[in-house]
């Protein structure tokens, strides 16, 4: 892929791979400005932690999921585990996220399984689509938090990458961690990966880590995979069916290398096509001239299905995490409903 499509591409894979190695001598050209970030968040921190910036609270609680991380740490199969969670005990869950990647003119804006993601993005379509929730974006979170509240009855708000809006007050913190990528050179951006020093953390009511969990995280696996197609309704199939078989993986998310490990895994024989995070996949990113299925993440499908081919699928999975947080998670919403 040439032009701007293929530029953006190449500049997100060149800055990750250099976030997530020793950082290298000329990076430290950029250590002032990650330690001029730092002191900005420091201030900002403060100026809500002293009441100089407004913090709401909505009325409803309100559970944040986010990083210290820029992108790919399973957020948003977290979200969808969370909100069928709280779907199964009687809550009326809704979502409220950025939409980072879209283009939308005014906001609050309601999502729907049939949005345009160049409008709303593409992981609120894919929460959605995957929840049944009433899903709104809006860069002013307590906006649409209100919106879900007041206009589609939820009684749980969920705050997907919320973890820096201070603006939103929030009853439960669940920070979410890469557990094979960690925090990358440890360093603030743009020398590094971190939005927030690591020992943010540690504030979080829980840490939730994808792949490999240390300490007091909650591992997070994923489990159960599908493979459905992307461009009609037929029936999904095993991943069993490709075992063996040369296939295309295209993704645009943050940690390409990771949907890659888990097809090998499946026993594909991938050739791989990774492009920046949140990235258009036009229907010549889908096509390569030859009979090779075409394998996606349900993110990417969102903005192919229009497109795609009849050999295109989508991997789908549920999320497994251990030590019965699901029940903690729970009993603590349950006990301050009551208390």
């Amino acid at each position: 892929m040439s032009g701007q499509f293929g530029l953006r591409s190449w500049l997100d894979r060149f800055v990750n791979r250099i976030w997530y190695q020793s950082i290298q001598p000329w990076q430290l050209l950029l250590t002032p400005l990650s330690l001029v970030f730092g002191v900005v968040i420091k201030l900002r921190a403060l100026s809500y932690r002293k009441g100089w910036s407004q913090s709401t609270d909505v009325a409803a609680p309100v559970i944040v999921v986010g990083n210290v991380t820029v992108g790919g740490s399973g957020k948003t199969p977290f979200v969808i585990w969370l909100a069928e969670l709280f779907l199964a005990h009687g809550y009326r869950p809704g979502i409220v996220s950025r939409g980072y990647g879209g283009a939308a003119t005014y906001w609050p804006q309601q999502v729907r399984i049939d949005s345009d993601p160049k409008v709303v993005g593409d992981e609120p379509i894919l929460l959605a689509l995957r929840t049944n929730c009433p899903v709104v974006v809006d860069p002013i979170r307590v906006r649409g938090a209100e919106a879900l509240i007041n206009q589609a009855g939820c009684d749980l708000i969920i705050a997907d990458d919320g973890l820096q809006h201070y603006a939103l007050q929030r009853d439960l913190e669940i920070g979410m961690v890469d557990g094979r990528r960690r925090f990358g050179n440890g360093w603030l951006l743009p020398a590094g990966p971190l939005r927030e020093p690591v020992a943010r953390l540690e504030k979080c009511d829980f840490i939730v880590a994808k792949g490999r969990a240390r300490g007091r995280e909650y591992l997070m696996k994923f489990a159960d995979h599908e493979l459905v197609p992307v461009s009609s309704d037929r029936p999904g199939q095993s991943p069993e069916v490709f075992a063996g078989t040369q296939v295309h993986a295209v993704t645009a998310i943050a940690d390409a290398e990771s949907f890659f490990v888990v097809l090998r895994r499946l026993g594909m024989d991938v050739i791989e096509h990774a492009y920046g995070d949140h990235q258009s996949l036009p229907r010549e990113a889908l096509n390569f001239g030859d009979q090779l299925p075409v394998v996606i993440t349900e993110k990417d499908a969102v903005k192919c299905r229009h497109h795609a081919d009849d050999n295109c699928w989508a991997l789908r999975f549920s999320v497994v995490i251990a030590d019965k947080l699901d029940q903690k998670l729970v009993n603590i919403l349950e006990s301050r409903k009551h208390g």
